[in-house]
């Protein structure tokens, strides 16, 4: 099956991004400029160009044009980091807002999640890291106690909780499940976002050589970051 036209201007357009020929901020080609380079359609060449700004490598101005969007910070699925040092190592400022620090009970989902009992103590912690003041990740967290007992004594305005699990319980294992997701107000309100704006989440479940350690919700704005990896054997 041949390729559809538009993926070919969206593959060519992505290229020169990645190779440095576009870069952010730069203009890329109208939509009749496109027409005639690769003899389509107007419809066709604005298909490519909005396949572009959903995944978010353009941003399109009404009357402008269409610009290489900004770099967004990205994050290796394939290993579990610390957010304050993504942040500090891209040379900004890292701080927290610590929402909510508190015991809980595990429900069915959640104790066989965590490999516990149904009702057993869990603690739960709720946690928004921002990057130079702008929220860039909602952390809703649940701790197996037996992992970790002085979870809730921590401040974690000084110590991320994924620093200090990893100094409590060393990580062994992860698995995670990665999800475009809507979000409710609550989140919104506190990333600063629209309730319309598509998000990234990311639950993670998380093992030490005893066990189940934690699992954390980690919510993104789309526009803020992106996910990426590279495996070589």
């Amino acid at each position: 099956m041949a390729t559809p036209r538009f993926e070919t201007i969206k593959a060519h357009i992505e290229s020169r991004i990645n190779q440095g020929d576009l870069r952010p901020g730069d203009r890329v080609p109208s939509e009749n400029q496109l027409c005639e380079q690769f003899d389509v359609s107007r419809m066709t060449a604005r298909r490519a160009l909005q396949a572009l700004t959903e995944a978010g490598l353009l941003v399109r101005t009404p009357g402008l044009g269409s610009f290489v969007a900004e770099q967004r910070p990205i994050a290796s699925m394939m290993e579990v980091r610390n957010i304050a040092d993504e942040v500090q190592q891209r040379g900004h400022r890292y701080r927290a807002e610590i929402l909510k620090m508190e015991s809980c009970e595990a429900d069915d989902q959640q104790a066989w999640l965590l490999n516990v009992a149904p009702g057993s103590k869990l603690f739960h912690s709720v946690i928004v890291h921002y990057e130079d003041d702008v929220p860039l990740q909602w952390e809703d967290r649940l701790v197996n106690p037996a992992m970790a007992p002085e979870y809730l004594q921590q401040d974690f305005s000084q110590s991320t909780p994924n620093a200090y699990l990893s100094q409590v319980a060393p990580l062994t294992e992860a698995s995670h499940k990665i999800e475009a997701v809507l979000v409710d107000a609550q989140v919104a309100s506190a990333l600063g976002i629209d309730l319309t704006a598509p998000c990234l989440k990311v639950s993670r479940r998380t093992w030490s050589a005893k066990g189940v350690v934690s699992l954390a919700g980690l919510i993104h704005p789309g526009d803020r970051y992106c996910l990426g990896g590279h495996v070589k054997q």
